[in-house]
């Protein structure tokens, strides 16, 4: 989430070649890339954990004595909160109060040495700091500016503050989040836009990389919470622009039918999806008795659509009378795409999860070994890792500002001054 108010975060950087990694588990795909990580909260951070699990140092500048506002997020436990243990692992931490003159001096110092910054303050938080786009080019022609708000550098709004929850609501996806006869809801989790700006962040940091090695240039690269949701929304758009269409809220219902959620016999429910007319006819061979038979005028998936509740409410007939277990052979055995609707607490016992390593135990220094998602995707020559847990507040600063030359003299008058 963009901070809605410009909080300084801290400082970091060695003199040492950019993107050095020192204790790195192992060289991955980004080994060599330094990105520096001027962010709070999720959405530039995500970016930020992404290269780090790459192989790229990423070193966290936080405010000193406060840190990012995510180390107060949510639910903690043994004091810490959950939302950093996950988000903040992979990176280093320093402290470093941007706002002062000798701040913005050290900052410059690590920005010359990094590849990637990272920043989600306001639009023009950081220009009133001395420390835009073009300052940063003067010190690094090649460095590239990852900038992630809630409106976008540009436009009307784009002073205005915003969180996942404002970006999900401006751009479009709570309206139709919830039934057509009660309020929009929230879609499933308020930090979903941050996710996606942080997933957008990534892909347009390193197609930037691969310009700027190809042209020796670097670049800035504009991500809104609003747009990064919108592109989420498929079709939207075209269905408004050329057919006049405006999508309304559908409750589980979709494009096609029957492709919806269903009740079993057991109090559990089951997705179904039958997204062309192949898996419509397995699907009708599997309910046997109870099927739709061979009805001409529910042949075509346009048809079915056009008849969506009353084919709902068949399946959901048939599927009441099985239970989760059953259904789940049954369809699978019929390859048709069916899943339990799951909480966590199934996710954690399913066996395909357990058996691909979707989520990996790591020894946070607070909280003890921890479940948490293992990094996304698998990659086979340099497979992502999780290098090192999230960080106490300013936990590397003697080794990053030691890697910039400063001494322990220096850094004791930096923390007396309140830069560090």
């Amino acid at each position: 989430m963009p901070s809605p108010d410009a909080q300084p975060p801290a400082d970091q950087s060695p003199d040492s070649q950019p993107g050095q990694a020192p204790g790195s588990a192992g060289p991955g795909a980004l080994s060599g890339v330094r990105v520096l990580d001027l962010a709070t909260f999720i959405a530039g951070p995500f970016c930020g954990g992404q290269l780090a699990e790459y192989g790229a140092d990423v070193v966290k500048v936080e405010q000193p004595g406060v840190g990012d506002s995510l180390r107060e997020l949510g639910h903690k436990a043994k004091g810490r909160a959950l939302f950093w243990a996950l988000e903040a692992r992979g990176r280093r931490s320093i402290t470093l109060n941007l706002r002062e003159p000798r701040g913005q001096e050290l900052a410059l110092q690590l920005i010359a040495s990094s590849d990637i910054v990272i920043e989600n303050f306001r639009p023009g938080t950081l220009e009133r700091w001395g420390l835009g786009y073009e300052r940063m080019k003067a010190v690094n022609p090649g460095v590239i500016l990852v900038r992630v708000s809630a409106y976008g550098q540009t436009g009307p709004y784009a002073s205005r503050p915003g969180f996942g929850r404002i970006a999900q609501a401006f751009g479009g996806l709570t309206y139709l989040a919830g039934h057509p006869d009660r309020p929009p809801v929230n879609p499933g989790s308020a930090t979903l836009a941050d996710y996606a700006a942080g997933l957008f962040s990534t892909t347009a940091a390193l197609a930037a990389l691969d310009y700027r090695r190809r042209t020796g240039e670097g670049q800035q690269i504009d991500v809104s919470l609003y747009e990064s949701i919108f592109r989420l929304c498929d079709v939207l758009a075209l269905e408004y622009d050329a057919l006049g269409l405006v999508r309304e809220r559908r409750g589980s219902d979709a494009h096609a039918a029957p492709h919806s959620h269903y009740p079993t016999a057991d109090g559990k429910w089951i997705a179904i999806a039958c997204t062309n007319d192949r898996i419509f006819r397995r699907l009708n061979g599997v309910m046997a008795e109870d099927g739709f038979g061979d009805d001409p005028s529910l042949a075509t998936m346009e048809q079915r659509a056009a008849r969506r509740v009353e084919v709902d409410a068949r399946v959901s007939a048939w599927t009441g009378r099985h239970t989760l277990a059953e259904l789940r052979e049954l369809l699978d055995a019929a390859e048709v795409p069916n899943s339990p609707i799951s909480s966590i607490a199934d996710i954690v016992e399913e066996p395909h999860v357990q058996a691909r390593g979707t989520l990996q135990t790591v020894e946070d220094p607070e909280i003890g070994p921890v479940l948490m998602p293992a990094p996304v995707p698998r990659m086979s020559a340099t497979p992502a890792t999780v290098q090192r847990p999230a960080p106490r507040l300013g936990e590397h600063n003697d080794e990053v500002y030691g890697e910039l030359g400063l001494t322990a003299a220096d850094l004791d008058q930096l923390r007396a001054a309140g830069i560090i």
